[in-house]
């Protein structure tokens, strides 16, 4: 039979950095609550949680690298909304957003939250930020507290493999 690892969503013990972009607020600040409620009923307490707002997705990726390169954080959760519009802008965005944080994260080993929504209306956008369930801030926060427990039992394993 083989070993299995499985990932928990307990938070009590984690410290975890949140990135929020400002552009797009009307969303954004949505899956900060969202991400905030995810985090509270991990577990995670109010004082091992720091917010950063920075101006937009293009600017996620350099705050998330700080905070884990930092060594203070568990994880980070990005969230931020590129809404596409006329110009081809929302691709140099969406696309910079996407590869930033995917290096962030492998450069860095530390677990990397990509809740930056990537939508072709504000519809959508509101639609992926509603309150409670489906909210993607709070989807990011589950899957981030989730990876800190598989990257910790795959490091327990050690020389077992």
């Amino acid at each position: 039979m083989p070993r299995e690892i499985n990932g928990s969503i307990d938070g009590s013990t984690l410290r975890i950095a949140i990135v929020v972009a400002r552009f797009n607020a009307y969303v954004t600040e949505r899956l900060l609550a969202g991400a905030l409620r995810a985090l509270r009923d991990a577990g995670v307490p109010d004082d091992e949680i720091v917010v950063a707002r920075v101006p937009g997705a293009f600017e996620v990726p350099l705050a998330a690298r700080e905070f884990a390169a930092s060594g203070r954080f568990d994880a980070v959760v990005c969230l931020g909304a590129v809404i596409r519009g006329d110009t081809p802008h929302f691709d140099f965005v969406a696309q910079a957003a996407t590869d930033g944080l995917g290096r962030v994260m492998l450069d860095t080993g530390v677990p990397i939250a990509f809740g930056v929504l990537t939508t072709n209306t504000v519809e959508q956008a509101l639609d992926r930020s509603i309150e409670g369930k489906g909210n993607k801030g709070g989807e990011a926060v589950e899957t981030v507290i989730e990876m800190v427990a598989v990257r910790r039992a795959i490091r327990t394993l050690g020389g077992s493999l």
